[in-house]
């Protein structure tokens, strides 16, 4: 499968103001823009991405529904310029959206597990189950454990030497979805709410921005700030003073941007609808 080059869209429109901004980061270059990089093609209802070790990226296909378990979920292997380098890189998965890697594990949010995968060969290396998990949705490194939102009990699960427990639940987090660990900070983004949070290591919640309903996945940019991506479409700019900005819709175009990531310059982000991933250039 190739990749398709198309036009960029960028469709900025006027900010609104939220809260206070986390403290981690303390130079901010300006709202960026995004440039349509590529579009892969040939996925079913990718959710989640993550970057692969020997290069390129994984990408989760849920292959149905989001709640089903049916068994028909698999990983697949992209280059960094969106070719598929193995299909099925991993299979046999109910509905696998988020993705993270440790230690040459990449781990995988299942709905009510947490499933391990030998990163360099798609080897299975057992499950985690979640007591209580009822929607695993993201995944992500941070101070060397794997978290994992559960959508539907608005909680954050830690992933430890084998064994899962509870880090925080709190009201506040309705629908979370995207998380993303970062320095002495993770971020959180929900879908109730359309917000973004920054927590400390103790747990402590701080809202940055809000009203981006709902939100998907969160990027870390460099020269400050955060992209976040909403499930209908649309990706936002959220400035350190916690103001937001829409640089991009596909909502028209029937194209979802769920599960966002950031590296360096450029942004993975997999499209449930109509089953591409597309890969944004971030320039400022």
């Amino acid at each position: 499968m190739r990749a398709l080059i198309l036009f960029s869209i960028i469709l900025p429109l006027a900010a609104c103001a939220a809260e206070t901004p986390a403290e981690s980061q303390t130079e901010e270059a300006g709202a960026p823009k995004l440039e349509q990089l590529w579009l892969a093609e040939g996925f079913a209802s990718p959710e989640g991405a993550a970057q692969a070790p020997q290069g390129g990226y994984f990408i989760s296909n849920v292959a149905g529904e989001g709640a089903d378990k049916d068994g028909e979920g698999w990983i697949s292997l992209i280059s960094e310029d969106g070719e598929i380098v193995t299909e099925r890189f991993a299979d046999g998965f109910h509905a696998p959206k988020g993705m993270a890697v440790l230690d040459g594990v990449l781990y995988v949010a299942d709905i009510d597990r947490v499933r391990m995968i030998d990163a360099a060969t798609g080897e299975a290396k057992g499950d985690i189950p979640i007591e209580g998990g009822k929607f695993l949705n993201d995944a992500t490194v941070w101070n060397g454990a794997v978290y994992v939102s559960d959508s539907l009990t608005n909680s954050v699960l830690k992933i430890e030497d084998g064994a899962a427990s509870t880090w925080i639940t709190d009201d506040r987090l309705g629908k979370i979805n995207g998380i993303l660990g970062a320095g002495d900070t993770l971020y959180i983004v929900t879908m109730d709410t359309g917000s973004l949070y920054a927590a400390n290591a103790n747990g402590e919640l701080t809202e940055i921005a809000t009203g981006m309903i709902p939100a998907d996945g969160v990027g870390l940019l460099e020269g400050g700030g955060w992209l976040v991506s909403t499930v209908p479409g649309e990706i936002y700019y959220v400035s350190l003073e916690g103001e937001t900005e829409q640089l991009s819709d596909t909502r028209e175009a029937g194209i979802s941007q769920n599960d966002l990531n950031v590296y360096g310059d450029i942004a993975i982000v997999p499209n449930w609808r109509p089953g591409t991933v597309t890969a944004w250039k971030i320039s400022r």
